[in-house]
């Protein structure tokens, strides 16, 4: 049975869905989707798990605070939304891009309540000039145009494998109804506030004490797997994962790879190995 909650937090009301059953595991999504970007996986997951999933701030049904925030207020937020459910026990954090940002802040910020953490397709890197510099000229365009059919074909194409563009209209359908019912100023909002103005964390990924998983695609252009053998050389307890044919939005692409690693992480947390 599924339950949906709009809990209030320093970033405005946000919308969280509940399912499932078993020890608490919340997932937050990537930027431009919303927590339906998780559907693929949800009914793997939700055998094994009581799944809190927060749509963040300015997507979705989940409200704008109207002003710049960061990535470590939305790690508070998480931390809100626990204490408004009554979660107090340690939680495994499965995160999307953004999702998994907030998850390094919400593990490192509080090792008790973090048993394990899942990142997916989250580079750890800051975007480079020349990235904040077309995501400049992105925005500049959606101000004038809305999320018109080309600023959605260049976002499904940025998010999206070519394999997952070519052979699945309807993961495509999922990315573009995102980007059309998003209200247009709080999305901006959002790319600023978590993208461009995202910090390098990996001065963070030491103090990360939860067993991690960084899991990565072959077509995730800003997130290599070799990136990603670099960062887990910074964690205590880490392994990495690449899934073929797959971009950002894993969950969406690949769901059956990404719901096995996932369990399987779960299952052998604190051991040496996941197998890939």
């Amino acid at each position: 049975m599924e339950e949906k909650l709009q809990i209030e937090t320093t970033l405005g009301r946000l919308a969280v869905r509940m399912c499932g059953d078993g020890p608490t595991a919340l997932l937050w999504h990537s930027l431009l989707v919303d927590e339906t970007s998780w559907d693929r996986v949800i009914p793997e997951l939700s055998g094994q798990r009581r799944l809190v999933l927060i749509t963040g701030p300015g997507h979705g049904e989940s409200a704008d605070p109207d002003r710049r925030y960061t990535l470590q207020e939305c790690a508070e937020a998480a931390v809100t939304i626990l204490d408004a459910l009554g979660v107090y026990e340690p939680v495994d954090w499965v995160g999307n891009a953004w999702g998994g940002h907030v998850g390094v802040l919400f593990a490192a910020g509080w090792p008790e309540r973090c048993r394990t953490l899942t990142m997916v397709g989250s580079p750890i890197q800051a975007l480079s000039r020349p990235e904040r510099m077309r995501m400049f000229a992105l925005l500049a365009t959606h101000r004038l145009f809305g999320p018109v059919g080309f600023i959605q074909e260049g976002a499904t194409a940025a998010l999206l494998s070519p394999a997952t563009r070519a052979q699945d209209p309807d993961a495509v359908a999922l990315v573009k109804r995102c980007l059309s019912k998003a209200d247009p100023a709080a999305l901006r909002n959002a790319v600023v506030s978590i993208s461009i103005r995202r910090p390098d964390l990996s001065e963070e990924l030491p103090h990360v004490s939860a067993p991690t998983l960084l899991v990565t695609g072959t077509d995730h252009e800003g997130w290599t797997p070799a990136q990603a053998r670099t960062a887990c050389a910074l964690l205590p307890d880490a392994r990495t994962a690449v899934v073929p044919d797959a971009a950002y939005l894993m969950p969406l692409e690949a769901p059956a790879e990404t719901a096995r690693l996932t369990m399987q992480f779960w299952a052998a947390s604190g051991q040496a190995t996941v197998s890939t």
